[in-house]
């Protein structure tokens, strides 16, 4: 498969947990990701310009921690003129960012480095976004199981 998530090339984390060793690498979660990701699990404010083709859109916080419960390290946030943060993982000594897709349109702009770090508890005080992570981080463990 062509990857074209930032840091494919070396997004060689190994998961932490016996509950994830059948994932191998990011690369292997994005191989899964990619038949989970769907309109139900992005952001709502960016349902209306999600699709098939552009699968990572609004996806990438709960993404970021998911990939965080898998291969641990920490997950950070580049501030967007919009006041949005995008959030992206480093993980074993390796930044990536499953989700950075979605700004193929504008490569080049997203900046990985010193961009503050990211806390779960913040983010999923929304609700909303509480369940969008639990509903990906259940089908993830549906495809484990099959």
């Amino acid at each position: 498969m062509n990857y074209h998530f930032y840091g494919w090339e070396n997004a060689v984390a190994q998961p932490l947990h016996k509950e994830y060793e059948k994932i191998k690498s990011p690369r292997e979660l994005y191989d899964i990701l990619s038949g989970l990701w769907c309109a139900d699990t992005c952001a709502p404010r960016m349902r209306h310009e999600w699709t098939k083709e552009n699968k990572t859109k609004g996806q990438c916080s709960i993404t970021a921690f998911l990939v965080q419960d898998i291969f641990g390290g920490k997950v950070y946030g580049i501030p967007l003129e919009d006041g949005a943060v995008h959030c992206y993982n480093v993980a074993g000594g390796y930044c990536f960012d499953l989700t950075s897709e979605q700004f193929l349109d504008r490569a080049g702009e997203l900046v990985y480095e010193n961009n503050p770090e990211q806390f779960r508890e913040v983010h999923f005080a929304k609700e909303e976004k509480r369940l969008r992570y639990e509903q990906l981080r259940a089908g993830l463990h549906r495809v484990l199981e099959e």
